[in-house]
């Protein structure tokens, strides 16, 4: 890995970071300043549907194409969606080669390692359990700041980590779910290893020193992510699929199209517009209504002990975030 710059931390904590952007995002071009608080509000509650939605969809492309020609497909898309929009917008520039370092470590460690690993544990694990997994990415973001970049963990922070660590126990409960096939244990732990990874990235962007913003830098993020998928899904799975059903095309369309490029624009819009706090506990809407998107489109129904789990999970978070210095 490259040498990390590291910066001065700022007061807004990490925990808030994670769950309030994606680590290519997470700061913003300039939003526009005319938007009403209501659009605001929309431009909100748009990111938390699509972000739900995300798991769901690529859970049913998933029958249909395999999972890393499903992530290179998708990040495919949302490189011809930015790479337009953002020349377009007069946002786009070429690379400055300060900021290659975090390119490779966002493009690798998240757009290639957390999406390819998140999407093979769906294979074998319901979306919902997935979705609640992929969301203790923050309870390993604070330790790793403390031990790579010198942050103070509040006592806050560390009862928030302690308390999402019990919720992430609660999953491997006998009666969780996650015992109950040959496939599903090592499922779980692809989802859990894709949070790792996620948490990689997200320390690194926080020590980098920009040069360019994160959303100039996101095109490019996104077409070395693909050139490195597309060699992998060679390498794993041999060659593309011949055919791609329509519902499964649509479920990758909507990944690349809305739930990577337009959501990750909405969500800079609003990191501009809110404090970091009721943004970081607003989206933590997402896994609570993907849950509820997995039992309803899905049918994978509610597990009590799944929702126990999440919701501990998600408090730990949010007790975490508001703990921060």
């Amino acid at each position: 890995m490259p040498d990390l710059k590291l910066v001065r931390p700022s007061r807004r904590s990490l925990l808030e970071l994670i769950v309030t952007t994606p680590p290519s995002v997470t700061l913003s071009a300039d939003d526009p300043s005319a938007a009403s608080n209501a659009s605001i509000i929309g431009l909100f509650a748009f990111v938390v549907v699509a972000w739900s939605l995300n798991w769901v969809v690529m859970k049913m492309a998933l029958q249909d194409v395999t999972p890393f020609w499903a992530v290179a497909i998708r990040t495919g898309l949302a490189a011809l969606v930015l790479f337009p929009s953002l020349s377009a917008a007069g946002q786009l520039r070429l690379l400055p080669r300060g900021d290659l370092p975090v390119i490779l470590v966002i493009a690798l460690f998240h757009m290639v390692a957390f999406a390819s690993l998140m999407t093979a544990g769906l294979v074998f694990i319901p979306a919902s359990r997935a979705i609640v997994l992929s969301y203790t990415t923050p309870l390993w973001v604070a330790p790793a700041a403390f031990l790579f970049l010198g942050e103070r963990v509040t006592v806050r922070q560390a009862a928030g980590v302690a308390v999402g660590i019990v919720g992430l126990l609660l999953l491997f409960w006998p009666d969780s779910g996650a015992w109950s096939s040959r496939t599903a244990l090592p499922g779980n732990g692809l989802v859990v290893l894709a949070a790792l990874c996620w948490s990689v990235s997200t320390v690194y962007t926080r020590a980098h020193l920009w040069v360019a913003t994160p959303l100039q830098l996101m095109p490019w993020q996104c077409l070395l992510a693909t050139v490195a998928l597309v060699i992998l899904a060679l390498a794993l799975e041999g060659a593309p699929p011949s055919r791609i059903g329509t519902p499964a095309l649509l479920a990758l369309a909507y990944n690349g199209f809305i739930g990577t490029a337009l959501g990750c624009w909405a969500m800079t819009v609003v990191n501009r517009r809110v404090p970091a706090t009721t943004a970081s506990l607003g989206v933590l809407a997402t896994p609570v209504l993907g849950i509820g998107l997995s039992a309803i489109i899905l049918a994978e129904g509610l597990n009590p002990l799944l929702i126990v789990s999440a919701l501990t999970i998600l408090f730990g978070i949010a007790l975490g975030a508001k703990g921060g210095g």
